[in-house]
Formats: C-alpha cells, sequence, structure tokens
C-alpha cells in the first residue's frame, strides 16, 4: 500500500480516538449527587422517621428539633485536604421547649466536629438576636477550618463537596439540627442557596449547594450514660458541590504535554535512510536522542510540580498522561537507535518505507492509551 494510504488511515483513526476523548472528558465531567438531598421540611419530616423506624432514639425518647440555617460568604482551599470557610450561622430556639439549651451571650449553639484550630481561626461570636413570636433567634459570624478527605483522583475533571458537619453544642442531648429552609428564596434540587453570589473561588465554579443527613455510630459514649447519638445518629450537613476549571489545568499542564507529544511527533518525521532528506532535515541519531532528553526534562519538570500539589493524594488522572509520555520518549528514542543501526530481527519493521510504521502509528498509539487511561476513570 502507499504511504498516502497509510497516512490517510492513521488521520481517520486519530480524529476517531480525539472524538472518543472528548465524549469520555464530556462524561467525566458531569456530577451527579448520590445522597438525598433535603428541599423542604417535608423531605425532613420524611428521612427522620425512616432512620427512628430502623434505629428509633434510646428510651423512645422524642428527639428535639432546633431549626438551623447557614450563609457562607468565603471558602479558599490552604491545602489539599484543608478548607477554610467564613459566614455566618442562625439557629431557632422556641420559649418553653429549647430553654434547657439556648447558649450563653458568650456561646455558640453549634460545634463543627471536623473544625481545626489554627492561628487565624477566631472563635464563633453573636452577631445578632432578634425576638420571635414563639421564641428568638440567634445568629453568629464564624471563621473555620475544616479538615476533609477529598478525592482528587479525577484531576483536572474533580469535582468536589465541601460539606459542614454540624452538632448541636448540647449534643449529649436529645437534639436533632433540621435545616431553616424558610430563611432561604429557594431550596429545590437544582437550587443554589446558603451562598454569596459573588464569591470568589479561584480554579472553581460554584456548581450546588445542600442539606443532607448522614448516619454517624462512634465507638464510645463520650463519658455520657446513655448517650443518645452513640448509633446511628443522623447528624446535619451543609453541602457545597464546586467544580474545577478545566481551562486553568488544561493549559498549565495539558498544554505543555500537547506541545512536547507534537514536538516528539516532528523530531520523529525527520528520521530517514534518504541521506539527502537527512541531511536537509538535519537528522542524525544523536541529535534525535538529545532532543529526547531535552523534552524528558521538560515532562520531568512539570510533573514534579504536579506532584508536588498532590503529595499526599495517589497517583490522579492527569499523572498517567505524564507517565505516557515518558513511555512515548523511551519509545522513540530505541526507534530511532534500531532504525539507525538497521537492527537485523526488526529491520523490516522499523526500516519498512523510511520508519514509515512508526511515524503513522504514533498518533493512533497516543490517542488509544488516553481513551484507555480515560476509560479506567470515567
Amino acid at each position: 500500500m502507499s504511504k498516502t494510504y497509510w497516512w490517510l488511515i492513521s488521520s481517520l483513526l486519530s480524529l476517531l480516538l480525539i472524538a472518543i476523548l472528548i465524549f469520555q472528558w464530556s462524561k467525566m465531567n458531569a456530577h451527579e449527587i448520590d445522597t438525598r438531598q433535603l428541599v423542604d421540611h417535608q423531605a425532613v419530616v420524611s428521612a427522620l422517621d425512616e432512620i427512628w423506624m430502623v434505629h428509633p432514639p434510646a428510651n423512645d425518647s422524642s428527639p428535639l428539633y432546633i431549626k438551623t440555617g447557614l450563609f457562607i460568604q468565603s471558602l479558599n482551599f490552604s491545602n489539599s485536604s484543608d478548607v477554610n470557610l467564613s459566614g455566618y450561622l442562625w439557629q431557632h430556639y422556641e420559649d418553653g421547649v429549647h430553654d434547657a439549651f439556648k447558649p450563653a451571650e458568650n456561646e455558640a449553639g453549634f460545634i463543627f466536629p471536623e473544625q481545626v484550630m489554627t492561628g487565624s481561626d477566631i472563635p464563633p461570636s453573636l452577631a445578632y438576636r432578634y425576638k420571635t413570636e414563639n421564641g428568638e433567634v440567634l445568629g453568629w459570624y464564624f471563621e473555620a477550618t475544616l479538615r476533609q478527605n477529598f478525592d482528587y483522583d479525577k484531576y483536572p475533571f474533580d469535582h468536589k463537596t465541601v460539606w459542614i458537619r454540624l452538632w448541636p453544642k448540647a449534643f449529649s442531648s436529645n437534639l436533632v439540627l433540621v435545616p431553616d429552609f424558610d430563611s432561604y428564596n429557594a431550596t429545590g434540587i437544582n437550587d443554589t442557596f446558603g451562598i454569596d453570589d459573588s464569591i470568589v473561588l479561584g480554579a472553581w465554579n460554584r456548581e450546588n449547594t445542600y442539606f443532607d443527613y448522614k448516619n454517624y455510630s462512634y465507638t464510645t459514649n463520650f463519658g455520657i450514660p446513655d448517650y443518645t447519638g452513640q448509633h446511628n445518629w443522623p447528624e446535619l450537613h451543609f453541602n457545597i458541590v464546586i467544580k474545577r476549571k478545566f481551562s486553568n489545568a488544561f493549559t498549565i499542564y495539558l498544554l505543555p504535554l500537547l506541545l512536547v507529544a507534537t514536538l516528539l511527533f516532528a523530531a520523529l518525521l525527520t528520521v530517514s535512510e534518504d541521506d539527502t532528506k537527512a541531511n536537509r532535515l538535519g537528522f542524525n541519531a544523536s541529535g534525535f536522542m538529545g532532543a529526547c532528553s531535552a523534552l524528558f526534562f521538560v515532562v520531568m519538570l512539570a510533573h514534579i510540580q504536579l506532584r508536588e500539589k498532590f503529595a499526599a493524594a495517589g497517583v490522579v488522572y492527569i499523572e498517567y498522561f505524564y507517565i505516557l509520555m515518558y513511555g512515548l520518549l523511551v519509545a522513540a528514542t530505541a526507534n530511532t537507535y534500531l532504525f539507525s543501526v538497521r537492527a537485523p530481527i526488526l529491520a523490516r519493521v522499523v526500516c519498512y518505507q523510511d520508519n514509515l510504521i512508526a511515524k503513522v502509528a504514533y498518533w493512533p498509539i497516543l490517542l488509544l492509551s488516553l481513551t484507555a487511561i480515560t476509560a479506567k476513570f470515567s
């Protein structure tokens, strides 16, 4: 078959693989919430009834409910596992119902169990209080650093759910926090609430917010006899779903890799046994290997920079691109060496039509490897 035919097959196959890769990326970039969102008061009642049916409260006592709401004003990742938050949290205390649990003037009515105390954090401070028909609303301003286990495996197509886990201050009592839906304009499945519209998230886009319950069991009663929250107790979470801006990661990490792959392919095209063509293109085996060495250091430095960003994580999705590029550099170098020395065993394959097989197979092999890697993560 002619060279034109081989190049046509290579081009069509590469375009097909590019289309598959783009489809895989769009699928990876989509995010589905796999928990039961609480959208209104009826949803809360239904969720708690199901919990109490399977795991009734201790001593068959009816829990007391405290309406709780949040508004987040700032969110920032200080490292791969710590997130800094600030905003307001308020609670409704009914007269004659919550009198024993209402916090003092210098206390907060809530606890962040996952808070990590840092020098920059300040204790929650009472920001406002006002009387209602049947009680009082207390609101606090807070700044907190929460430590959470985020999954970065799909970087740069990863989504993060920043959750704020809430305990009542008197967590040893039979208290359950419930969302204060009446304080928000809309709390539907696709509504974003409880967060500042103008919040600056840097490399992230805001996707969704929602309340949900997660059941927790503890191997201790905290030294409290008949502690009601030891087994499968519903704890209120406020969740903020954010999606990484792909354009940032593409520019910083993927674009340099694409350029390196293109430069390696251009260098591979210079491989020729035709002396006139080789001289015109400046091909020689030592020069090719020197170019591969330079490209290797470019890839390695970028990989080190990426690895430092996720030092505590495993191998993330985009890292496999770097590993693949290492393999291509080694394969291209070995191919050029075997072509130059006319290795007897591989001569027919390597030297076929001026190293045509390696040239036309370059992009299909690269793109097929990328689609296989992506299939593993999608």
